[in-house]
């Protein structure tokens, strides 16, 4: 089976079947997801669902939106299986998104059997990002079943605010899933906040004193095009340089070194132990150490947040033969398809016409 990418919005490209398999023999030799800049590729971000919760203005409309077909859905073995292959191929941690991947049903299972895997260097690392309204229900079965790290968002701490940022009044479920986090065993515990003009940007100092209270670290992600709606405006933006201002009003921020090819920069706060992050994709692109690639919930891998190109699984799982090979072969023409960077400072950019529910957080 040829690895042929699908490309959302215009005419996809079609590799060769005789390349890829030239390509797919000389990456054989060595097993690491290494592109053509050099990256080696060691974090896969797996979508469960689509669906979620809440209605986040940034990310999904409130009403209208068109879900993947349930039987394009990724059923737990075929996550498995794909997941198997990319350990085998290097890749040591998963992390789990969605849309919000605590409405999956067999979510506790999901977990399960990934956190069994093992790569050449051993167990890989579990990983969730959550919107937390089913985390105080669901956390000591996933604990149990094997989670390492959570992430849970939460952009503001008003229940006004809340409610007309994600048109849903679940705020109290949100805390109440942060305060189980922190009653948990699972760390580095850490908050997500989007930082918004004149949505949220007055309760950044706050946010973070937040974030300390409940033994968690505040991750500032700046507003990025990945809305469904396609209306993103960079002016509504607040800038890497914007938060680190106003938190310098509060505390000393000294950098931590050695951020690797992780997505946020970090500081010290005064004199520690805590810690605050931002991640600036847009401001301060760090595509030069990205080591992620992405399958959404139907079976498409990605090697970028922002690329308008995907490589379709689906149908290589559920026609039988060489299975596993095949998935090799796929996880590496996308690997070798992957882009010095991002382009959003790029007057060509496009923005992906997925949303980021639909891509995968």
């Amino acid at each position: 089976m040829t690895a042929i990418p699908v490309v959302i919005g215009r005419r996809p490209p079609v590799i060769d079947r005789a390349e890829a398999s030239d390509l797919h023999e000389a990456d054989a030799a060595s097993t690491a997801l290494i592109d053509t800049h050099g990256r080696v590729h060691r974090d896969l971000r797996i979508s469960l669902t689509d669906r979620c919760s809440l209605r986040c203005t940034y990310c999904m409309p409130e009403q209208g939106n068109e879900w993947l077909a349930r039987s394009s859905i990724l059923t737990l073995d075929e996550i498995e299986r794909i997941a198997r292959v990319a350990a085998a191929a290097g890749v040591t941690t998963f992390r789990l998104t969605g849309g919000e991947p605590l409405l999956r049903a067999d979510i506790v299972e999901v977990v399960r059997r990934l956190a069994a895997i093992e790569s050449p260097s051993g167990p890989v690392q579990l990983a969730m990002t959550t919107n937390g309204i089913r985390l105080a229900e669901l956390l000591p079965a996933l604990q149990e079943a094997g989670l390492h790290r959570l992430n849970i968002s939460i952009d503001t701490l008003r229940r006004d605010r809340f409610h007309d940022l994600t048109r849903r009044d679940r705020l109290e479920d949100v805390l109440t899933g942060i305060a189980a986090a922190q009653a948990s065993s699972l760390r580095p515990l850490k908050l997500n906040a989007v930082a918004m003009r004149g949505v949220n940007d007055d309760e950044l100092v706050e946010l973070v004193a937040f974030a300390i209270a409940h033994d968690a670290e505040l991750r500032f992600i700046e507003q990025m095009p990945l809305d469904a709606g396609h209306t993103w405006d960079r002016a509504q933006m607040v800038t890497r340089e914007e938060i680190l201002e106003t938190l310098r009003g509060r505390w000393t921020l000294t950098p931590v070194p050695g951020r690797g090819g992780a997505p946020a920069e970090r500081w010290v706060l005064d004199d520690g132990p805590h810690t605050v992050g931002v991640i600036a994709s847009v401001t301060a692109p760090f595509c030069g150490d990205c080591d992620r690639l992405r399958l959404t919930a139907d079976g498409q891998l990605r090697n970028c947040l922002f690329s308008t190109t995907e490589y379709d699984l689906l149908p290589i799982l559920r026609a039988g033969g060489e299975v596993d090979a095949e998935i090799d072969r796929m996880l590496r023409s996308c690997v070798r398809g992957k882009l010095p960077g991002h382009a959003i400072n790029d007057p060509s950019f496009l923005q992906p016409a997925r949303g980021m529910n639909a891509i995968g957080g």
